[in-house]
């Protein structure tokens, strides 16, 4: 199978909490031959729904980092005058540089007489390959204070597309971060279809805008779900008034049930349970496959 006939679907959300991840979960049990990718790396979570079994564990790789060699520092303290971000620390005596607080820009590196600041790569997280019982998944976790998610989710994307080539899998089913930041960004350019998953309160409104007008920046086509809708049905009928004349398709309601959370508490998606809800999603999944 070649790339270009992979397709490829994003859920996003405009705010955490609005119920993405369960309705991931949901359509991972009811595709067929899809290969799931947790692009939440800052914050993954598919996992505790789809109880994965790690195959393949990989270091992620970005940025620099300065590291002070204590035999070859002279303690000269330049290093501490030419560091804007507040990163190197000293006794008095001894020099050396806060993980936390150095941004790899190398400028210590660059002044230091004595050549004694190392600047090797960062481990900024790890990214795995996984079975599930809704097939193979790709999924990776982002180290404490780390950043460039955005390059780390371009490589769980990557490892889903390779491996749906290599399995001959038609379609990859992605968990997206939440808001329109940069990990949002490297979910979305470039995917068949984006399914965002809002819900009937005035944040969820807004936060939709948002990602609706990110979308149409990056030409993605784009569908909305309202989940929870029975909470404020004419709230809800609002956020798809919105959500149409923003040029985006409806696929469907979610109601609120209880059944969510107890399917969570077993480590299940909702529509492996006997609930109404779960018809619901079903029908909005019949709904994404054939745009697919």
């Amino acid at each position: 199978m070649k790339k270009d006939t992979i397709r490829e679907l994003v859920v996003l959300s405009g705010k955490g909490g609005t119920g993405k991840t369960s309705i991931t979960a949901s359509f991972a049990v009811l595709a067929e031959h899809a290969v799931l990718a947790d692009c939440d790396v800052d914050a993954a979570d598919l996992h505790l729904l789809l109880t994965p079994h790690v195959e393949q564990r990989h270091d992620f790789f970005s940025g620099r980092e300065a590291i002070i060699d204590p035999l070859e520092c002279t303690g000269c303290g330049l290093c501490l005058d030419v560091c804007r971000f507040d990163a190197l620390r000293t006794n008095g005596t001894d020099y050396w540089v806060d993980p936390v607080g150095c941004e790899g820009c190398g400028v210590c590196v660059r002044f230091c007489a004595a050549k004694a600041i190392d600047f090797p790569e960062r481990q900024c997280g790890e990214w795995m390959q996984s079975t599930t019982r809704c097939g193979p998944m790709v999924h990776a976790h982002l180290g404490v204070a780390a950043e460039n998610s955005g390059k780390l989710v371009a490589t769980v994307r990557e490892q889903a597309l390779k491996l749906a080539v290599d399995r001959q899998f038609p379609l990859i089913i992605s968990d997206g971060p939440p808001g329109i930041g940069c990990p949002v960004i490297a979910s979305l350019s470039g995917v068949s279809l984006a399914l965002v998953i809002t819900e009937p309160s005035l944040s969820g409104l807004h936060d939709l805008q948002r990602v609706l007008a990110l979308a149409r920046h990056f030409s993605v086509p784009t569908v909305v779900c309202v989940n929870k809708w029975n909470i404020n049905p004419r709230l809800a009928e609002r956020i798809e008034a919105a959500a149409l004349s923003a040029g985006a398709a409806i696929t469907g309601r979610i109601r609120y049930d209880r059944a969510v959370t107890q399917a969570q508490l077993q480590r299940k998606a909702v529509v492996e349970m006997d609930a109404a809800v779960a018809d619901d999603i079903r029908l909005v999944w019949q709904q994404i496959s054939q745009m697919l």
